[in-house]
């Protein structure tokens, strides 16, 4: 899904991620705390998201609340990706400048060797989010741009649906 967040100043920003889980609660993925993601998300817990299939011409919007995930729910998830994505988590220092790939190859190579023989622990900035809507719209495609809008919106706890004009 795309994600978009801001920062303090208001400045949005848009990336892709990847959706892990969606319950009752909301749309649930992970990220390290101290990228720019995770830092405009701990600073401002509102976010939207798009999810847009090409093929069928449909698209979703969300827009909601961020809350970050539990950890143990944050350790059930690390503990099932790869070991080569749980030692990236380590080795990383997402979003900050990086002088070559030289050195982030020897940050994974000390992370290796460090964690051989054992299970990699999850690091305390890496966790999860989810994006909980009070807003979704389904948008699909039609003829002439005579496209079909429907837009819930989250009132007084109860859900109200609008179609929307194209």
């Amino acid at each position: 899904m795309v994600l978009a967040s801001s920062d303090g100043a208001g400045r949005p920003s848009t990336r892709t991620v990847l959706l892990k889980a969606l319950d009752a609660d909301g749309f649930v993925f992970f990220t390290n705390l101290e990228s720019n993601k995770g830092q405009q998300l701990l600073a401002n817990p509102r976010a939207a998201a798009t999810f847009f299939w090409k093929s069928t011409y449909c698209q979703v919007q969300l827009q909601g609340d961020i809350e970050q995930v539990s950890d143990d729910e944050a350790d059930a998830y690390f503990s099932t990706r790869d070991r080569g994505s749980q030692i990236g988590a380590w080795a990383s220092l997402q979003s900050r400048p990086l002088e070559s790939r030289d050195l982030l190859l020897q940050r994974v190579a000390e992370c290796e060797k460090k964690y051989a023989g054992v299970d990699v622990p999850r690091p305390a900035h890496w966790s999860g989010f989810r994006l909980k809507p009070d807003v979704v719209e389904f948008w699909h495609g039609r003829e002439f741009r005579l496209h079909d809008r429907f837009r819930y919106v989250q009132m007084d706890n109860e859900w109200r649906e609008f179609r929307l004009y194209p």
